[in-house]
């Protein structure tokens, strides 16, 4: 993340030094960045090579939004349609970028390397590593959980897809929020220069950045990058008064819940980080309860939590090179596709602290 981010802070200063009024519009170049990071962890590769992935993801991703806003009638998904035909060509082309990826570490693996650093360094080679484990095991038989290669394909699909826009998307938004309420940029900027000094923030660090957990957690509150959590229930379920029973769709706006006045007061729409101060008050009972699962993801998710520290990394570097403002020409425009995204991007002006 430190590496990746240092050459992020490269790229923008000669983007702003190339414009005039040192203008940048940092949602693509925070594209870049966590793509560039998930890339590695990924596939121990660089950003460039997870373009293709990134692309398919992308036009995927706009083709499944669109689709929620039709009437769903039972067995339409049987009917042949120019709409389906193009979904199932970019997954297959999709399944196949991977499965290339796959076949190459695989090759690598036949060189004769030794079995504990087979494939690599990245999650695919752990993923892979795992799978031929549990083959020379016999399959993870006796109840145990094993890979197979659809489902490497498709944990591939879910980092690829968690791990770069939702992770683009908190950054984008929290430089727009930081930009727009300077106080808050100073008190962050503060901040990080207190608990790191001239270096880049260390696993050691993050916990005492609380100012920017704050930050963190109002922007996800604002803006969070899944709208809306489809859910099933696999039991019969009783919440409150009302009764799941097995096999109900379970839609939960999450936007909703994040702008609700009868849980976070009139002041629900604005920008107050304060509200996640350690020892602030919370929401009232009934608000909590709807709103705690719901505040940042699920609390357990490991995803969630490699996200989160790349937050604090990334944006706590950025403080530390830049102070930036917002742009005249921000045109604040949230778009719901399947994830929140500014229609207009988030151009910004960026004065380096640093020579």
């Amino acid at each position: 993340m430190v590496e990746c981010t240092k050459q992020a802070i490269r790229e923008l200063r000669d983007a702003a030094a190339g414009r005039r009024g040192e203008e940048v519009e940092i949602g693509a170049h925070m594209t870049r960045l966590t793509g560039d990071i998930i890339s590695r962890t990924e596939f121990n590769t660089s950003y460039d090579t997870g373009k293709r992935i990134f692309l398919l993801l992308e036009h995927l991703q706009r083709l499944t939004s669109r689709s929620s806003r039709h009437l769903w009638i039972p067995g339409s998904q049987y009917f042949p349609s120019k709409y389906r035909r193009e979904i199932r060509r970019l997954n297959g082309e999709l399944e196949a970028v991977l499965m290339e990826s796959i076949r190459r570490s695989r090759e690598i693996a036949d060189e004769g390397r030794a079995a504990a650093a087979t494939y690599g360094r990245g999650l695919l080679a752990m993923l892979l590593s795992e799978m031929e484990e549990k083959e020379k095991n016999g399959g993870g038989g006796g109840g145990e959980f094993s890979y197979d290669a659809q489902l490497v394909i498709d944990e591939c699909k879910t980092f690829f897809f968690a791990g770069h826009e939702t992770s683009a998307l908190l950054l984008t938004w929290a430089i727009m929020l930081l930009a727009t309420n300077p106080a808050w940029q100073e008190k962050a900027r503060a901040e990080v220069a207190a608990v790191c000094g001239d270096h880049p923030p260390s696993a050691d660090h993050l916990s005492k950045l609380t100012v920017l957990q704050m930050i963190i957690q109002e922007t996800l509150r604002l803006y969070p990058p899944a709208t809306l959590l489809p859910r099933m229930a696999f039991e019969d379920i009783q919440l409150g008064g009302l009764r799941l029973p097995r096999g109900l769709s379970v839609w939960i706006p999450v936007l909703a819940i994040h702008h609700d006045e009868s849980i976070w007061g009139p002041d629900a729409h604005e920008f107050r980080p304060e509200r996640f101060a350690p020892g602030a008050r919370r929401p009232s009972a009934a608000g909590a309860a709807r709103f705690l699962p719901f505040a940042a993801g699920p609390r357990n998710c490991v995803g969630q939590a490699y996200a989160l520290v790349e937050a604090k990394v990334v944006l706590a570097m950025l403080l530390s090179a830049f102070r930036f403002a917002i742009s005249d020409n921000y045109r604040h425009a949230p778009e719901n596709v399947l994830t929140l995204r500014p229609k207009h991007g988030v151009p910004v002006h960026l004065r380096p602290l640093r020579p």
